[in-house]
């Protein structure tokens, strides 16, 4: 379905929706994916996760940050976020984007904030997970993660599988930390993979070679024929569980989640919060089709056409914004 998923993509890098969604809040259901608008509320969702045996990774949503203030006032939330996992004794690590502390508009500035983010965590024991997005941000995120783990060794990263260069990566970041996910951004023929099967492929070979070769091993998915997989892979290879991870997102598949948990396996949930939402959401609705089945029922009615009802949503942010 890759009509439906560019539509998706192109809405969640629509800048005027994204303002249109902080203005009315988690409309559209979109709370069932996102664990609230504040501090207090995304540590009460991670307590609750803990107590069912599953870990988290906190993201502070945010998007299209070009203004050093709106940068540093990121930097500040990461930062409470990090003393409150920390106050709360919470099973917790943090996930971030380069380009909401200050990449698109000074590269050194970025690194200041995230020497201080970083720093912060280091103190508490508390990873740092580097979130990767488009192509024209890969390499300066690698560059600003070499450069930090040259002075702390609590940072890790992501590698996308639909990217060409993923294996020469994943080889090079072998003894970090590295969370694999297939890709969530459009990205042109010249530097990816655009076929689902080959992606899909791509995703399985990274996942195999980082449990055999690499430090930990995040691997990120909804599919559970990919989970059975890794299940059967790493039964055959005697790889330990406190060798890797499954992860899901917050909201999605939680029947699935919590049988992992039961099951014995390291299982961490994606937890995103904040009110800068709405490119996150479509972003996970373009990343797999299924995932609009997965959602479907927590944010929309019975009624509602799935798809209908996603553009419905933008459709009426923008309206609601217009009459203002």
């Amino acid at each position: 379905m890759p009509v439906l998923r560019d539509f998706f993509i192109a809405l969640s890098e629509n800048q005027f929706l994204n303002s249109a969604a902080q203005k009315y809040g988690l409309k559209m259901g979109a709370q069932s994916v996102v664990a609230g608008t504040n501090i207090e509320e995304v540590i009460q969702s991670m307590k609750e996760l803990n107590a069912q045996g599953i870990s988290c990774t906190v993201d502070n949503l945010g998007e299209f940050v070009y203004e050093k203030s709106e940068a540093t006032k990121a930097k500040e939330r990461i930062l409470e976020v990090i003393e409150a996992i920390h106050e709360n004794d919470v099973d917790a690590h943090i996930s971030l984007k380069p380009s909401q502390l200050g990449l698109d508009i000074d590269y050194d500035f970025c690194y200041d904030n995230l020497m201080e983010i970083v720093g912060k965590a280091h103190e508490y024991k508390i990873h740092v997970n580097f979130d990767m997005e488009n192509y024209e941000r890969l390499q300066p995120s690698f560059d600003l993660l070499d450069k930090i783990s040259l002075v702390y060794d609590n940072v890790g990263t992501v590698i996308q599988a639909y990217f060409f260069n993923a294996q020469e990566n994943i080889e090079k970041y072998k003894n970090y930390r590295l969370r694999i996910v297939k890709g969530a951004y459009k990205e042109p023929a010249e530097v990816a993979y655009q076929d689902k099967n080959d992606i899909d492929l791509n995703f399985i070979e990274l996942i195999e070679y980082h449990l055999l070769h690499g430090k930990f091993t995040s691997i990120a998915t909804h599919d559970h024929n990919i989970i059975n997989h890794v299940k059967q892979f790493v039964k055959d290879h005697n790889i330990p569980n406190d060798k890797f991870e499954f992860q899901m997102l917050y909201g999605f598949r939680k029947e699935m989640q919590l049988e992992l948990a039961k099951e014995g396996y390291n299982f961490c949930t994606y937890v995103p919060f904040g009110n800068d939402w709405y490119g996150y959401f479509m972003r996970r609705l373009a990343e797999r089709p299924q995932n609009l089945n997965l959602v479907t029922k927590q944010v929309f009615t019975k009624k509602t056409n799935t798809v209908l009802g996603v553009a419905a949503a933008a459709f009426v942010l923008g309206r609601l914004t217009k009459k203002k």
